[in-house]
């Protein structure tokens, strides 16, 4: 099959695949364990990535957050999207660049963004690499390179080692006592202020226990690395969450949360509006 079919029956796959929510106008909680990845191209066998969604509806003009898994060794054909998306590397290691570019692999804890109408390849090495991919609009669309087209975006690559990060003496936004260091933030995308949309990190130290609230519409949170309790505060029952995991709720809605283990816990936040955390 050539690239064009391949990248075809990919879009075409992925546009049928369910969703398990919709808009965060409640609170929204999905364990890792509870997604089951399917291959979006069947025809490619063991060679295709298989994906979730944990929120939204690729097939809609809505935001969407999914889980990618690629196996060892893939590399995609050069191709492009009809939309721009971000993505955070979960486990494994990822390269996405112009297809001409040397392979530059990012590691667990790596963010970037790939820019609509841009022609890249997106390859992977290790064990089920998997990254989480998230688009404010859908419908997702892989389509070949002939369609190119500028958008007026260029593409941002972060390396987890490369993230500059804030620390409560930075920002107002992470509440801790003055005598104890604690959590830190790095703002990755958008405008982080009143009504808009934002993308961040939020790193919690092992033992660190807290309250996330909103003061925006909404707050969506990724688990990325380490072991998160949840307990939302509204109604006490705790929940043990793994990397892929996901809670999401309207500002109504606040989150306690632990970093358990003995790592620390590395979380994505996508917001409208102003989040804080404040530690216990």
């Amino acid at each position: 099959m050539n690239p064009r079919s391949v990248l075809a029956v990919c879009a075409a796959a992925i546009l049928t695949m369910s969703s398990i929510s919709q808009a965060a106008t409640e609170f929204e909680l999905v364990n890792r364990s509870e997604i089951t990845l399917q291959p979006p191209n069947p025809l490619r066998g063991d060679a295709s990535p298989k994906a979730g969604v944990l929120w939204g509806d690729i097939k809609l003009p809505a935001a969407t957050g999914t889980l990618v898994q690629f196996r060892d060794g893939f590399a995609s054909p050069p191709h492009i999207h009809n939309i721009t998306y971000r993505a955070v590397v979960i486990n494994g290691e990822v390269h996405n660049d112009d297809p001409e570019a040397a392979r530059l692999w990012m590691e667990p804890g790596s963010f970037w963004t790939q820019p609509a109408g841009e022609v890249h390849i997106t390859a992977a090495q290790g064990d089920q690499t998997t990254i989480f991919l998230e688009i404010m609009e859908g419908p997702y669309l892989v389509q070949p390179s002939s369609e190119a087209f500028d958008n007026g975006e260029r593409p941002v690559n972060i390396a987890a080692r490369h993230v500059v990060w804030l620390d409560p003496s930075d920002v107002s936004w992470l509440q801790v006592p003055d005598d104890a260091s604690g959590p830190e933030i790095s703002f990755l995308w958008g405008e982080p202020k009143d009504n808009e949309r934002h993308g961040a990190f939020l790193k919690m130290p092992s033992g660190t226990t807290g309250t996330l609230e909103s003061t925006g519409e909404w707050l969506r949170a990724v688990l990325i690395d380490g072991e998160l309790g949840h307990r939302r505060t509204t109604d006490g029952a705790e929940v043990k969450l793994v990397p892929g995991s996901y809670f999401g709720a309207p500002n109504t809605i606040s989150h306690d949360i632990a970093c358990m283990g003995s790592g620390e816990c590395l979380v994505y936040i996508t917001a409208k509006g102003k989040f804080a955390f404040a530690t216990k």
